[in-house]
């Protein structure tokens, strides 16, 4: 049996087993019953347009069912060859003698003039023409293969028609043009070098300028050559020997452009 549950005698006298909850002075204070809140119905964003196209399309089927138009007469039913097609009412014809054309026909006893006559013969010039002709000259044909079909060799393409043209083999517009931009482009970029490299030309030193650069390396060499001379005279560690090192690479390459400046009268320096 559970914690809290009391044994009890059901109906026909069987033993029941009940849940009972603990005594609990909290359970003399009437409770609240807590109503579940529901969520918010949902509302589709399109029920203004469902409505209106509701409103707008009401009661269309007002129109279905038999048109409202007026009977017909039953006097007005369909009669035989009422649809055939009628033919318009012939008319009698009587021939008038005193009306009729004159005939275009001439008679036996008239001799009209067939205008300017002739005396060339005909027969015996086509005779002449035919046996003192030229023969005609057979259509020029070409063939597929050996027993293939005849196509005329003129509208075949195997007739070199195009270099028979006037402009054959006269250079387009075009290609001139197009070649003259690109010699007036190359014209461009080469003066646009030389301009660079005028401007990047050798500059030649003054006397003036010589000295005042030949003064500034010695006085750089005796602020290298002091600090060099205030070295301790123990070198026992590696930053010790790496600055000793840097302090003697300095003095040497100050020593050889000085000795370069010296040497040489004439410098030349290249502009930026």
């Amino acid at each position: 049996m559970e914690v809290g549950a009391s044994p009890c005698r059901g109906p026909l006298g069987r033993r029941v087993t009940t849940q009972c909850a603990e005594e609990s002075i909290y359970n003399l204070l009437p409770r609240l019953e807590e109503k579940p809140v529901k969520p918010p119905r949902y509302i589709s964003t399109f029920r203004p347009f469902v409505k209106r196209e509701a409103e707008k399309n009401k009661s269309q089927w007002k129109t279905m069912g038999p048109a409202k138009v007026a009977e017909p007469s039953p006097k007005n039913f369909l009669q035989k060859h009422s649809k055939e097609p009628k033919l318009p009412a012939s008319k009698s014809f009587k021939q008038d003698s005193k009306k009729l054309p004159a005939l275009s026909v001439p008679q036996r006893t008239d001799h009209p003039v067939m205008g300017i006559q002739s005396k060339k013969n005909f027969i015996n010039a086509n005779a002449v023409a035919a046996i003192t002709g030229l023969p005609k000259k057979p259509q020029p044909i070409c063939v597929d293969r050996r027993q293939g079909d005849k196509y005329l060799l003129e509208t075949s393409g195997l007739v070199p028609k195009y270099i028979k043209k006037k402009d054959y083999g006269v250079i387009p517009k075009y290609v001139t043009r197009r070649n003259e931009e690109i010699k007036r482009a190359q014209k461009e970029q080469e003066a646009s070098i030389l301009e660079h490299l005028k401007k990047r030309a050798m500059k030649r030193l003054s006397d003036e300028e010589r000295n005042s650069l030949l003064q500034g390396l010695k006085k750089n060499w005796e602020e290298v050559y002091r600090e060099f001379q205030g070295l301790s005279v123990e070198i026992d560690t590696i930053p010790k020997k790496i600055y000793k090192e840097k302090l003697e690479l300095q003095m040497k390459q100050l020593e050889h452009d000085i000795e370069v400046i010296e040497k040489h009268k004439v410098i030349y320096i290249a502009n930026e």
